[in-house]
C-alpha cells in the first residue's frame, strides 16, 4: 500500500508542478508508443517510418511556381516536417490536429522531412 501511495503522490506533485507543455509532450510521446509509431527522435534518414503527432504549423510555400504545403508535426520528442508537393491546401491539415503519417524520412537543411506522406487524421481524444 505504501508503494502505490508514494507513486500516486509523486505523479500528483509532478502534474501540479510541471510545465503544461512538458506534460503535453509526455502525453504525445506515450501515445506514439501505444499506436506502434516511431518517435521522431529515433527516425533515421532513408528509413520507412510511421510517425504520430500534433501539427504545430501549416504553411503554403510557393517555390519556383510550384506550390508546396508544409506542416510541422511534433510528437513530444522532436519535429518532423511534412511536405506535400503541388498542393495548396488539404482538408483537415491544420494546426492543432493530430495525425499519423507514413513515408521515407529525408534530411533537408538539418531537419527531418517526409515528402508526400500517406496520412490519417486522428480523432481528438
Amino acid at each position: 500500500m505504501t508503494n502505490t501511495g508514494g507513486g500516486y503522490w509523486r505523479r500528483l506533485v509532478r502534474r501540479l508542478t510541471t510545465d503544461v507543455s512538458e506534460l503535453d509532450a509526455d502525453d504525445l510521446s506515450r501515445k506514439v508508443v501505444e499506436v506502434g509509431a516511431v518517435r521522431a527522435c529515433d527516425c533515421k534518414s532513408g528509413e520507412e517510418v510511421t510517425v504520430l503527432g500534433r501539427l504545430r504549423s501549416v504553411e503554403l510555400c510557393p517555390r519556383d511556381a510550384a506550390a508546396t504545403l508544409e506542416a510541422e508535426l511534433y510528437d513530444g520528442t522532436e519535429g518532423v516536417t511534412l511536405v506535400w508537393l503541388g498542393r495548396r491546401r488539404i482538408a483537415g491539415i491544420e494546426p492543432g490536429r493530430t495525425i499519423k503519417a507514413r513515408g521515407r524520412i529525408a534530411v533537408r537543411d538539418g531537419r527531418k522531412v517526409l515528402y508526400n506522406p500517406y496520412y490519417e487524421l486522428q480523432i481528438a481524444s
